[in-house]
């Protein structure tokens, strides 16, 4: 539907954004436009009549509440697509609008006349403004019905659930009386119904019978035997172990879950098979539906009371219980469970049969006293056991209001029954077994994942330990994935927990199918809309962009840049503007395809743009110093620069800071704005040639000539000294206790100057203790002068002045 009402405003803009000339060479652009109004008016006639069905239905079905629920949400798809339609339509009489404005009015009496073709524009341009004001009109009045036959339809329900749910009865022998010979009738007819049942199909469909048993069953022995393969080590229980908490609270949790699952799925697949060989007949097929639906809900009872109460093993129960009161509250519970099951598929075998209405009334009432006894006695039992007593002990009472509670709760059901309020008893029992029995599953599920999640616990678990041998996961790894198996154990429990408590309080699968369909397409909060599967697509959408964005660095600098012989510095440069430019467009993609309208936090960034401006001043300096170093490249990865009292090799450049690598391996971020604005030595910027220098020092005894001599000599026997320039020794000084000379030569890379220098310097020293050359150590010359001595007449004469 939403396709076809969108499907008007797909086609080329052939009125609003064309010239006069143009429309002129396109005579057939009203009829276009005039097919697809009129298609888009079917359409929404199509709807209105549908409307008037779904009011006929809602007059009809007033007290099915399943019937209801559906309509209200076809309903609410109806208003859904109308208000597409509506949104779509005026952004098309915008762009009219704005055509219109740019043709300008029409020349007034006594001014020249405009081109025809103008006029011919002007005239189709509003004829079909006109048109799609009537069609969005038509469409609002439809959003509008089909808004208030929802309204109509939810205060309906109300209606409905207060009228079931407070309904008055009055109970008298009769009523009684009666119920007892609808009970008999029910029986026979039962028989005889459930009988020619039986015998038309053993007769007539012995085959489809017999295929649609065996299928169950090998359907029941895939979800059984898949479930054990796939999940038997959180479902299975190994009674002479000693199992840890967490341990237990998985086996409650999981073994509850897979296997209540799986029987759900078998019984499904039971009555579809039966329902798809044509075996069930329509009276039949109910009655069939609920007796699956009871084996469920006893079962699901059952294997969670098993799991938290453990009545034969004590080692993996989760209350601290005796053994006596873990048996007595297991029978009572599923107790509660049976007859409550039995009150609802009894209800659906007298409606099948159409007994009377008093037929069901006595068996709900029977069923809501029975389970407020079983309340009231549970709260006399001893269950509580303390910490370290033999759990054969007698035991102790409740913690305080507890038993209260339960005796509360019992008599409050009988009293609504004795009042007459059968109705009310009836799902006040539904919610304390069934309401009750999901809650714990949910608690426990929660405990469950809160225990996984804390530090440290994960590891000691099998899937830790199986995730530590097979992927080398270590200690802070296997934290953190006990961190999200907790929050997914949170998810699965919340997510399995609440439908089932949604159903039970009288919502319909369509309700909660509707909820999850608004949930993840659209959330509303004010005027602003937001759509988790939106945001979940533009998420994806820019973890494609990033992924192809470092595949296309990656690409690109190994084999476009990498056999073209570029250095390192621009491969780098290249790569980051890619990368850069890669992940900006992926960011405006995800935003676009997340429908997150950026126009509405205009007025929020203008307020913030000046203390935002003022707060990252720094960071967007250093952001355009970035950009200016990797564009400009005064020094790029690999350079040996100098700046300030930093030295070292440039290592890796950003749009904030570069990091710089000192000769002893110490990393030194330094801000790109103090690269730009402070003078910044380069000793490769060029390229790496460099000059070396070895300073030497001789006695002032040998031939200054035969010690230039020797260091050329020594200096031509290094390979990787250049010839141009030419090497030379330079006579600097005659120093305090030796001449002072320094060889001086150029080599192609500094890297390798350290090593060249060190091996020059042990070959002087060889030759020069081979010719006999001085190297002399520093000398200096002390003189003392001795004056007149002092007579002692003299000296006291000196200290006596002073």
């Amino acid at each position: 539907m939403i396709a076809v009402v969108t499907a008007p405003f797909c086609f080329p803009p052939s009125a609003a954004a064309q010239t006069p000339q143009q429309a002129q060479t396109q005579p057939g652009a009203d009829v276009t436009v005039d097919s697809i109004n009129a298609d888009m008016r079917g359409k929404l006639e199509t709807i209105r009549r549908q409307l008037e069905t779904f009011r006929a239905r809602v007059q009809d079905d007033a007290h099915d509440d399943a019937r209801l629920a559906e309509i209200r949400g076809q309903a609410e798809e109806i208003v859904e697509e109308m208000r597409a339609a509506s949104d779509a339509m005026r952004v098309r009489v915008e762009q009219i609008q704005a055509r219109l404005a740019s043709l300008g009015e029409p020349p007034a009496s006594g001014q020249p006349s405009e081109a025809p073709a103008v006029t011919e524009e002007r005239s189709r341009l509003a004829n079909e403004r006109s048109q799609l004001n009537i069609i969005v009109d038509d469409a609002n009045n439809l959003s509008n019905s089909a808004t208030q036959l929802a309204n109509s339809i939810t205060n309906l329900r109300r209606a409905l659930f207060a009228q079931t749910l407070f309904r008055h009865t009055e109970l008298s022998g009769d009523l009684f009386a009666e119920a007892g010979d609808a009970f008999v009738a029910e029986l026979r007819n039962f028989g005889s119904t459930f009988g020619s049942w039986i015998s038309f199909v053993w007769k007539f469909k012995k085959l489809p019978l017999l295929g649609a048993i065996a299928l169950s069953l090998v359907a029941g022995m895939l979800f059984l035997s898949g479930g054990y393969r796939l999940f038997g080590r959180f479902i299975r229980r190994n009674g002479a172990e000693t199992p840890s908490y967490i341990r237990r609270l998985s086996v409650a949790f999981w073994s509850t879950v897979i296997q209540t699952m799986s029987l759900a799925a078998f019984l499904a697949a039971s009555f579809l098979f039966l329902d798809g060989f044509n075996v069930l007949r329509p009276d039949v097929s109910v009655i069939v539906a609920t007796f699956f639906g009871f084996v469920w809900f006893v079962y699901f009872v059952w294997k969670l009371t098993y799991g938290v109460l453990a009545p034969g093993e004590p080692q993996w129960r989760l209350v601290r219980n005796t053994n006596r009161g873990a048996r007595l509250l297991t029978v009572a519970v599923l107790t509660m469970a049976v007859v409550n099951g039995l009150d609802y598929l009894l209800g659906a075998i007298s409606e099948a049969l159409s007994s009377p209405l008093v037929l069901t009334i006595v068996k709900s009432l029977l069923a809501s006293v029975i389970i407020g006894l079983i309340l009231i006695a549970i709260s006399f039992v001893k269950p509580r056991l303390d910490e370290g007593e033999d759990p054969d002990g007698p035991g102790h009472e409740w913690p305080r209001f507890f038993p209260l509670l339960l005796r509360v709760m019992g008599g409050l059901l009988i009293l609504s029954v004795v009042t007459g309020y059968v109705g009310l008893a009836r799902f006040a029992a539904t919610q304390i077994v069934l309401t009750g029995a999901v809650v714990v599953l949910i608690y426990v599920g929660l405990l469950s994942g809160k225990a996984i999640s804390k530090q440290g616990a994960f590891t000691a678990t099998a899937a830790g330990r199986r995730l530590a041998e097979r992927f080398n996961f270590n200690e802070v790894a296997l934290d953190q994935a006990g961190l999200v198996a907790g929050l997914g154990i949170y998810a699965f429990a919340l997510l399995f927990g609440i439908p089932l408590i949604l159903l039970t309080w009288g919502f319909q699968v369509a309700d909660i199918e509707g909820w999850i369909y608004r949930f993840f397409t659209e959330i509303r909060i004010g005027n602003i809309s937001i759509s988790i599967v939106g945001i979940l697509g533009g998420v994806l959408l820019f973890g494609i962009g990033f992924i192809v964005t470092r595949w296309v660095q990656k690409w690109i600098d190994g084999n476009v840049l990498a056999r073209s012989q570029v250095d390192i510095g621009v491969r780098n440069s290249v790569k980051t503007g890619i990368g850069y430019l890669g992940v900006g467009l992926a960011v405006l993609v995800g935003v676009s395809a997340a429908g997150i309208d950026l126009s509405s936090f205009a007025l929020v960034a203008s307020a913030l743009s000046v203390g935002i401006g003022f707060g990252l001043q720094n960071i967007v300096s250093n952001f355009v110093s970035g950009l200016i170093l990797l564009v400009e490249r005064p020094f790029k990865v690999g350079d040996h620069v100098v700046t300030g009292t930093t030295e070292g090799i440039v290592k890796r450049i950003s749009v904030r800071a570069t990091e710089i690598e000192t000769f002893r391996k110490q990393a030194i971020i330094v801000p790109n704005s103090e690269l730009i604005n402070s003078p910044v030595g380069n000793w490769t910027h060029r390229n790496r040639i460099q000059r070396s220098e070895v300073p030497v020092s001789v006695s002032y005894d040998t031939d200054p000539q035969r010690v230039i001599d020797i260091l050329l000599e020594l200096v031509e026997q290094v390979p990787e000294v250049l010839r141009n320039p030419e090497p030379h020794v330079e006579f600097l000084s005659f120093g305090p206790s030796s001449l002072n000379f320094e060889l001086r030569f150029h080599l192609p890379d500094m890297g390798e100057g350290l090593r060249i220098r060190n091996n020059l310097r042990i070959a002087i020293l060889k030759r020069f203790r081979d010719e006999g050359i001085e190297i002399p150590f520093p000398q200096q010359e002390i003189v003392f002068h001795r004056g007149k001595p002092v007579s002692p007449e003299e000296e006291g004469d000196v200290r006596g002045g002073a």
